[in-house]
Order: structure tokens, then C-alpha cells, then sequence
């Protein structure tokens, strides 16, 4: 099955609207933890071959940036990964804004990035499976990488998948420096059934 066949133009639409919504209702609850207005991306959805998807989520970040990233994995209707990537200016204004002082340390910071990340991948997912009418489990948060180059993130040869699809959406805070890019990436099998999902839900409307 080629990449573009496993979501038609109708159900990429539609994918697009719910991620749209959900990410409205994670910008919120980060708002309210965080005290700052939430600035979100317009979602963009895509369906990558492997070998692709380490060179998609560079060009999203920047190629000259150094990440740190959580990454929280998800099953049930839909299956995949969840991808929450900070850069290092970021992660000091998010610990000024959560009330640290003076040097942020290794695992003050991991604890600040793992509690946002699961805030974002929980309220965002959450509304997606809430408006698909899916059930979905979550793992605990975990970081993926620290203080890594962007392109270092993804190894392609270890992708044991043949098609991902990509849902890229960023967040920015008012008048910070700060920004996440949170993505999803879900198999062959799991983008099948999200289109299944979409259809009924498409037809409700």
C-alpha cells in the first residue's frame, strides 16, 4: 500500500478538525498550569514513509537546534507514539514560569518537561479518542533524548515501520522564548484504523 492511500483527502480534512480541536483543549490546560497564553500551530497531517520521518521532524524544529524530548506511547483504537520536543531556551522559560530559581538542574528539568509533556499528549489525545470515540491507554512519560542535535533524534534504521503517519502541531507561549512541537506517529495498521474512525465519524455530521 503506497503512503498517500492510507488517509484520502476527506479523512486527512477531518483529521485535521479533530486534531484541531484537541490541541485547543491542551493549550488550555497548559495555559492554566502555566499561567501565559498558549499560541498554537495550525495541525499538519501527513503520511511519511520511514526513511522520511527523521528529516520531517528536523525541518518542523530547525536543523541547528539541540532538543531535549518525552516521549509517551499510546494503544488501544489507535496505536503509536507521542513525541513532545523542546528546545534549550525553552525549557528555561518553562522552569521561570513553573516558579524555579536560579540553576535548573538534570532532574528538575526532566521533571518540569515530563509533567508538561504529559499535559499535552494527555489533553490532545484525550480529545481525539473523546471525538472519535476511541479507547486509548497511555504509558508513563519518559525522555527520549537530552541535549542531542535535532537530526539525531530519529534513526531511520531502526524504524521497524514502512509508513508513519505525522501530526506535527506547535506551541508557543506569549511573549516567551518558548516552544514545543508535539507529534504523533502511528503505523500502517493504525492509520487504517484512525480512517475507519474518521468515516463514522464524518458521518455524524
Amino acid at each position: 500500500m503506497s503512503a498517500p492511500s492510507l488517509l484520502n483527502p476527506d479523512q486527512t480534512d477531518a483529521l485535521q478538525e479533530v486534531t484541531n480541536i484537541a490541541m485547543g483543549q491542551a493549550g488550555s490546560s497548559l495555559a492554566s498550569i502555566l499561567g501565559v497564553f498558549v499560541n498554537l500551530s495550525v495541525p499538519r497531517i501527513r503520511v511519511l514513509d520511514a526513511a522520511s520521518i527523521g528529516t520531517a521532524i528536523s525541518d518542523m524544529v530547525g536543523r541547528d537546534k539541540e532538543i531535549t524530548a518525552a516521549r509517551q506511547s499510546f494503544h488501544g483504537t489507535m496505536r503509536g507514539e507521542a513525541l513532545v520536543i523542546y528546545d534549550q531556551e525553552g525549557c528555561m522559560d518553562l522552569a521561570d514560569l513553573m516558579g524555579y530559581d536560579g540553576q535548573l538542574d538534570a532532574a528538575a528539568e526532566r521533571e518540569i518537561l515530563l509533567d508538561v509533556s504529559n499535559v499535552q499528549v494527555g489533553a490532545c489525545l484525550g480529545g481525539i479518542a473523546d471525538l472519535l470515540e476511541a479507547s486509548l491507554t497511555y504509558s508513563a512519560p519518559s525522555i527520549m533524548a537530552e541535549h542531542i542535535p535535532v537530526d539525531r533524534l530519529i534513526d531511520p534504521k531502526k524504524m521497524t515501520w514502512n509508513y508513519a503517519l505525522l501530526v506535527e502541531v506547535n506551541f508557543t507561549l506569549e511573549e516567551r522564548n518558548f516552544t514545543s512541537h508535539m507529534t504523533f506517529l502511528m503505523p500502517e495498521e493504525s492509520i487504517q484504523s484512525m480512517g475507519e474512525a474518521l468515516d463514522k465519524f464524518m458521518e455524524n455530521f
